[in-house]
């Protein structure tokens, strides 16, 4: 009776009330070339693990300009390029204030580092550091956020 409650529930019910999936963009930052290549990891505001910057769709921009505002808002990076299209995608439970998650897909674009500035919009809640790309996969949380790192 499980196993058929259980079916029922994967094949018919939860197609009905779930939602489908919030799309956020996120950055890829990066320096340097071939085996001096690193990576930027911020810490997040809520709980200091370690993530890259990304956030909702901006009205008017493209989505690798939003990942361009995000990286500058969240980790100060400026006079930077992204990539027009993106790299990898991941998911995660985005945790909302009533205790609620919801699921969200975030797009991933690459974006090359030319400068960092020491004051930026959230400069005082996040904390950077740069990392190899395999250390990155042991830093962050999200299971296909580490492929994408490993796949570097």
């Amino acid at each position: 009776m499980k196993k058929l409650l259980h079916g029922a529930w994967d094949s018919f019910l939860r197609p009905l009330v779930q939602r489908p999936k919030k799309l956020q963009v996120a950055a890829l930052c990066y320096r340097g070339d071939g085996a001096d290549r690193e990576y930027l990891l911020i810490s997040s505001r809520d709980t200091g693990r370690w993530v890259i910057p990304k956030g909702w769709p901006i009205r008017g921009l493209e989505l690798n300009e939003t990942a361009l505002q995000e990286a500058w808002e969240e980790a100060g990076v400026q006079n930077s390029t992204a990539s027009t299209d993106p790299i990898g995608a991941f998911s995660y439970s985005k945790r909302q204030p009533s205790g609620w998650s919801i699921p969200v897909r975030i797009q991933v674009f690459s974006v090359r580092v030319h400068d960092l500035a020491d004051e930026f919009p959230e400069a005082h809640e996040r904390t950077r550091i740069w990392v190899k790309a395999k250390d990155a996969a042991k830093m962050v949380q999200e299971v296909d956020l580490k492929a994408i790192f490993l796949d570097l």
